[in-house]
């Protein structure tokens, strides 16, 4: 039997739409593992929740970033180990976890660099936060964008920190940085790095009589429960950096590369908005605890942490960087 016309036109777009149904079904759907140590509840996580959702719009789902929280996949150090190999994607650690793979990032730790918020910004957001966030390629590690973390400040189990004179004698739990040691031992303590995901137990049984953290962290941590003092003497304004393996960086199309950077700075934005109000929302939440809160004068913080500085005299590059990092205006960014 002769089929007529119409028919035969609506069997071919009948054709057409089944290959092209087919070819999407078959078409390869990326997966980018990102794991980090935060809670979920975090500011941080919440971001890279809005970057995954941003990935998925733009790539219409041929991207996908899978994020596993709470130290699922390992400490911060395991994890950047993961991403040098390139069997995870991406993570996020502190700044000042990345010296030792990067040594220009020391500079983000040291005590008091920033004259303020707008400062520290136009730093991150400026062609320093740029240049330092590739500056751990060599390393297998290339930065997308940074976090805000606010301002770290000093907590403790027993005694009130009012001056740097009560630091002394008391080990207070710092991130793996040498600077961050440096600057906790020039203060009269005793610098003691340890794991994020161990400092909850650390604290309970004494191994350490206080930590040094941001509000949200403090307060998200449960900290709060065996820390009853919180100085706000906001010695360091260290980010969170978000990192992506460099060897699945590149087996990423071009395209591709556009979608995770344009999420990931989308992102950090948004992460801005969520920090302010979780970092009032987390001091008002320890107060109510029973936390005491202190206001300290912070210029003799700043004077007698500012001997870390000596130690970077002869190295050159982090010389140079603070001297650009002071210079920045808010300006320009410049």
């Amino acid at each position: 039997m002769k089929m007529s016309g119409r028919c035969s036109r609506a069997l071919t777009f009948g054709a057409t739409l089944l290959i092209l149904a087919g070819c999407q079904a078959n078409q390869e759907v990326r997966v980018i593992k990102l794991g980090h140590g935060l809670d979920t509840n975090h500011p941080v996580h919440q971001a890279m929740v809005h970057m995954q959702q941003r990935v998925h719009e733009s790539s219409g789902g041929t991207l996908r970033i899978d994020i596993y929280p709470s130290q699922q996949l390992g400490t911060e150090r395991q994890l950047l180990e993961l991403l040098q190999l390139g069997s995870l994607g991406m993570t996020k650690v502190a700044a000042a976890v990345l010296e030792g793979f990067a040594p220009s990032y020391k500079v983000l730790s040291l005590p008091y660099l920033f004259r303020d918020e707008a400062h520290r910004f136009a730093v991150f957001e400026g062609p320093i936060g740029k240049e330092l966030l590739l500056s751990s390629e060599g390393y297998w590690l290339r930065g997308l964008t940074y976090y805000d973390a606010g301002s770290r400040s000093f907590y403790t189990k027993d005694v009130p920190v009012r001056t740097p004179d009560d630091l002394r004698g008391l080990k207070i739990r710092t991130l793996e940085s040498i600077t961050q040691v440096q600057m906790v031992n020039a203060l009269g303590g005793s610098a003691t790095p340890i794991s994020w995901g161990e400092l909850y137990t650390a604290l309970q049984q004494g191994v350490v009589d206080g930590a040094e953290n941001n509000p949200p962290s403090f307060y998200t941590s449960r900290h709060y429960e065996v820390c009853r003092y919180y100085t706000l003497d906001e010695h360091t304004g260290i980010p969170d950096v978000l990192l992506i393996s460099t060897i699945v960086w590149n087996k990423l199309t071009p395209e591709q590369q556009a979608w995770v950077t344009e999420a990931a700075n989308t992102s950090a934005q948004y992460q801005k908005q969520l920090w302010k109000q979780a970092t009032d929302e987390a001091l008002a939440a320890v107060q109510a605890a029973g936390v005491e809160v202190i206001i300290p004068d912070k210029a003799p913080f700043a004077a007698r942490s500012s001997a870390v500085y000596d130690s970077y005299v002869d190295q050159p590059e982090v010389a140079d960087l603070i001297r650009r990092i002071r210079a920045t205006t808010t300006d320009s960014g410049s």
